[in-house]
């Protein structure tokens, strides 16, 4: 493998907080909670120090609004939504953090390429603990429901699968396209197993298909430049041919491998993973909003109190399984009702067009992907979601930009 390594894992004085993110950030901690979440206090004062600017009290002016009418109309738990709002303005901090290391890291390619070999030994390593009784460490047995019952996702020390897939994107897309555009330093031997076996082994439907969503619509969208690169053209004809061919081959012959029965249960509706991130979520979300308040929502923190009684009857179980709406945008119909979802809507177009996302592939496929996932997954404090909206909406990346790409 043709990598300098010793210029490779020369260490950047942010390595270890991303390394922490990537790989650490929830290990040993309650669901929700993360380290940067707990960092954030001394990543305010970095801010200030480096960006000399108050950043907290706009969000505390965007979220008044909600707070009084909670409290005062609506009708809160006061002590479940003070930790909760706690939660909420630190993982804002953290995202402001995100932002910050964008201006001062003159050189983040080189800290994703340490973090993707990285990603993959651990990946590499992983699969001996699948065939152990140890498993659980680093994989999912997870009831998919349907014909396909107990399947094995890897999941790394993250919270689940499709949180470690959705973790890796902005990753797969940075180095796909580098590949893609002949700028990568690994060769492609190298680099190609290093994007797609974290996706297999994590088998995440959900994000996989809002990134081929996201990808056939910057394809469609820029279709003339970019079918013109040979490398590119290849790796369509070659991808397209060897899909349908997997495809009938499997239908002929694997029709009851696991992956072909979760698309076949996806299809029909009985997919669990599937239903309970989309349709359920949303039902849940009109259930519990027409408790409290259609138009401001049920408020910060309260969805793990009424969902004590709504969500457990609704799915019928009545162990210690974490109560929560597993969507980003149903979770927030919940919480900040139709005035709150119509809100964080707008505010992404509104900076779609402000920082003109199209005029580069990366941050155009990043933002076409997060869109799309958020009505099918995450959550409303994950800091992984907001990495990716940022990375859309910065103006970093210029490598990707599409007029240099035109001349």
């Amino acid at each position: 493998m043709k990598i300098k390594y010793v210029e490779l894992m020369k260490v950047n004085k942010f390595f270890s907080f991303v390394f922490i993110y990537f790989f650490l950030n929830s290990v040993a901690l309650p669901f929700g909670l993360t380290y940067t979440t707990v960092l954030a206090p001394l990543f305010y004062v970095w801010i200030l120090i480096k960006r000399k600017r108050e950043v907290v009290l706009p969000f505390l002016a965007i979220l008044f609004p909600f707070i009084f009418i909670h409290i005062n109309f609506v009708g809160v738990d006061i002590k479940s939504y003070a930790i909760s709002f706690v939660n909420f303005l630190l993982v804002y901090i953290s995202c402001q953090a995100v932002y910050t290391f964008l201006l001062e890291c003159s050189n983040p390619e080189k800290i994703f390429r340490q973090i993707l070999v990285l990603n993959f030994i651990f990946c590499l390593a992983a699969i001996p603990f699948y065939f152990t009784s140890y498993y659980d460490i680093l994989w999912v047995d997870q009831d998919i429901g349907g014909n396909v019952g107990h399947f094995r996702r890897l999941k790394l020390l993250t919270y689940e699968p499709s949180y470690y897939a959705f973790l890796f994107a902005p990753l797969f897309f940075y180095f796909l396209l580098q590949y893609c555009f002949r700028l990568n330093k690994i060769p492609g031997k190298w680099l190609l197993p290093m994007l797609f076996v974290p996706y297999i082994l994590s088998f995440s439907i959900g994000v996989i298909v809002s990134m081929l969503i996201a990808g056939i619509l910057v394809w469609i969208s820029y279709f003339n430049i970019l079918t013109q690169k040979r490398r590119i053209a290849n790796a369509l004809v070659f991808t397209g041919s060897g899909f349908i061919l997997m495809m009938v081959t499997g239908l002929l012959y694997f029709r009851q491998n696991p992956v072909f029965r979760r698309i076949k249960n996806i299809l029909s509706g009985e997919d669990s993973s599937g239903n309970g991130r989309i349709k359920d979520a949303f039902i849940l979300a009109d259930k519990l909003i027409h408790q409290k308040s259609e138009w401001w929502g049920v408020g910060i923190g309260q969805i793990k109190i009424m969902g004590e009684t709504t969500i457990r009857n609704y799915y019928m179980y009545y162990t210690d399984k974490v109560v929560a709406i597993p969507n980003a945008v149903a979770e927030t119909l919940t919480i900040f009702g139709w005035v709150g979802v119509s809100l964080r809507l707008g505010i992404e177009i509104f900076f779609f067009f402000l920082t003109r996302v199209w005029t580069n592939y990366y941050r155009l496929l990043l933002f076409i992907f997060v869109f799309i996932y958020q009505f099918t997954g995450s959550f409303i404090t994950n800091l992984a979601e907001y990495l990716v909206w940022i990375f859309a909406f910065s103006h970093t990346f210029h490598e990707f930009d599409i007029k240099q790409e035109k001349e």
